[in-house]
């Protein structure tokens, strides 16, 4: 089983690009916890939707693949998680959207 979580970033209109920037450079560290499935996270972004007005403001994504719902689970208690959504996210959000889902399995070979 995979499970693959999805997060969408908005920022308040004051926060900083040098901020957006140290927020990315940080996300994408994550990706080195033995809880991301063959380290498989990716962060992107700026969106580059065109029209922009169908990113609803949303500027970052952020993908991460994981083997099941504990390994996600810990994903997001892990202490590193947690230092990095509370020094760069929380504080400085407008919103923030999750998204989670379990790959099927005939769909499997597209993500791994």
């Amino acid at each position: 089983m995979t499970i693959v979580h999805m997060v969408m970033f908005k920022f308040r209109p004051e926060v900083t690009a040098e901020h957006k920037e140290t927020f990315v450079r940080e996300l994408k560290k994550l990706k080195e916890l033995d809880c991301v499935k063959g380290h498989r996270l990716v962060v992107g972004g700026p969106s580059v939707t065109d029209p922009i007005e169908r990113s609803k403001g949303f500027e970052f994504a952020l993908v991460s693949l994981h083997d099941n719902l504990q390994e996600l689970e810990r994903y997001q208690a892990s202490k590193e998680h947690h230092w990095v959504t509370s020094t760069y996210m929380f504080p400085y959000k407008e919103d923030l959207v999750r998204f989670d889902f379990e790959v099927a399995e005939e769909d499997e070979h597209m993500w791994l």
